[in-house]
């Protein structure tokens, strides 16, 4: 009899749209190697996006470290024995989530890093939150892997931020802001990008490597979710 895969434990509602893209890959990707009915055994914990929203409009990163890593707790005393964060910005605090745990946390940056070295690229573009494409955490873990990090000028890092919490967190999608998105994974390559890292789990609904073929676009969420899937099919 086939063993039964690893409880994924997902810490999510940052926001519930990639929640539920966590869920719904996490699924897919566990069916896709054991086929029939077969799903990934998920253990979800989706706090208070609003809580979450305050912590980083007000630059209150200890509180937010102290709030998800109580969650990340909830999680594994609910049976996860692999924690992933559905988030990129949060992972500015994940070594407070770490600390926390008694069982591994896959943090995002690394196999989108992998994914990047693979490629034959050393240099990205990044679309994220402002805490993303501006906060140190980020860039320095891509540094660790040998990748160097460029990000849009002020004004458009701005309009990338807006448009994640003013639209994509609330599953609005909007053809002006595709379009807005495209000029500015454009502008990142004329300024030396070789690909772009979708760096938040809601862009993937706004952006696809179709609507810019000819520039890699790695999708944060996919890769996450990927390398969970590893996890979960580990043996014990």
């Amino acid at each position: 009899m086939q063993e039964s895969p690893l409880t994924v434990g997902v810490l999510g509602g940052m926001s519930s749209q990639s929640t539920v893209e966590y869920y719904r890959r996490l699924d897919a990707g566990i069916n896709d190697v054991r086929g029939g009915h077969h799903a990934a055994d998920l253990v979800i914990r989706s706090v208070d996006f609003g809580e979450v929203e305050r912590f980083i409009r007000e630059d209150r990163w200890e509180e937010a470290g102290a709030f998800l890593a109580a969650a990340a707790r909830d999680v594994e005393a609910a049976g996860a024995e692999v924690v992933v964060m559905a988030t990129n910005t949060m992972h500015r605090v994940a070594p407070a989530i770490e600390d926390a745990l008694g069982v591994p946390f896959v943090h995002i940056v690394d196999p989108t890093a992998e994914a990047v070295t693979a490629a034959g690229l050393d240099t990205v573009g990044v679309l994220g939150t402002s805490a993303v494409m501006e906060g140190d955490f980020y860039a320095d873990r891509f540094a660790d892997h040998g990748i160097d990090v460029v990000v849009p000028d002020e004004a458009d890092r701005r309009l990338v931020d807006d448009v994640i919490f003013d639209e994509l967190t609330a599953g609005v999608v909007s053809e002006e802001s595709r379009a807005a998105y495209l000029r500015v994974i454009d502008d990142l390559v004329d300024a030396g990008a070789e690909g772009v890292v979708l760096g938040c789990t809601e862009i993937d609904l706004l952006v696809e490597q179709r609507d810019r073929p000819d520039v890699p676009l790695f999708d944060t969420t996919a890769l996450h979710v990927e390398r969970a899937v590893e996890w979960s099919l580990r043996e014990r």
